[in-house]
């Protein structure tokens, strides 16, 4: 029978070499997520060209943070959406005011802020907008929203939106959750009225999962707030 031969590592050496391997594996791990990270951020809507969940997230955070009391936190649901998408014109038109939307938000936004999808009809702003303006502003994104839109064929579509915010200075802070719970609680309150909800304290009380008004749609599965 051959014989094996066996090497002889003295401990010390042995930890020196378990190190040496380590350390590049954990570097890649790390080099890993952080590139995972990157590209969720950078991951946009196809049909809207907007950023996503995450990567609405992490920029909406900057603005909150950055301009603390001038920044705005706004919640946009589509109304009667589903209408839309079994009328005449089917998942075709939707995909027309879904888009339109998208262009209308990033108008409205400007070079202040960041839109993003976060799913469905749904739409999140983060802008930064004076606090003396912020009636006015919100008013504007109603009617710019209110539009009718076309669509395939030329005919034209009856479209609304509810809207709700939420800011620093009311909510007592610059968390993005807390501002998104109390933007979608407020935005809930003034559904199908034609004007949008500035939310109060009140409103960052309810009952959240993943940063919605507990009860929504989509909000059954535990998770980590937006």
């Amino acid at each position: 029978m051959a014989s094996i031969a066996r090497v002889h590592v003295p401990s010390g050496n042995r930890v020196l070499i378990l190190t040496s391997i380590a350390v590049p594996l954990t570097g890649w791990t790390v080099h890993a997520v952080s590139l995972h990270r990157k590209l969720a951020a950078a991951r946009r809507d196809p049909l809207t060209g907007l950023l996503g969940r995450d990567g609405y997230t992490t920029r909406a955070r900057q603005i909150t943070d950055r301009h603390g009391d001038h920044a705005l936190v706004v919640l946009v649901d589509l109304d009667h959406f589903k209408e839309i998408n079994d009328g005449p014109g089917g998942h075709a038109a939707g995909d027309c005011v879904l888009a339109a939307t998208a262009q209308r938000l990033t108008a409205w936004a400007g070079s202040r802020g960041i839109v993003g999808r976060l799913g469905g009809d749904e739409f999140a702003v983060a802008v930064r907008v004076a606090p003396s303006r912020r009636e006015l502003r919100l008013a504007q994104l109603v009617t710019l929203l209110a539009q009718p839109v076309e669509v395939e064929g030329g005919a034209l579509v009856d479209v609304a939106a509810s809207v709700g915010a939420a800011s620093p200075d009311v909510i007592g802070t610059t968390d993005l959750s807390v501002l998104q719970r109390a933007a979608d609680a407020a935005m809930y309150a003034g559904k199908h009225t034609g004007r949008a909800v500035l939310a109060d304290r009140s409103h960052a009380a309810v009952a959240s999962i993943n940063g919605r008004r507990a009860g929504r749609a989509g909000t059954h599965t535990l998770g980590v707030a937006a």
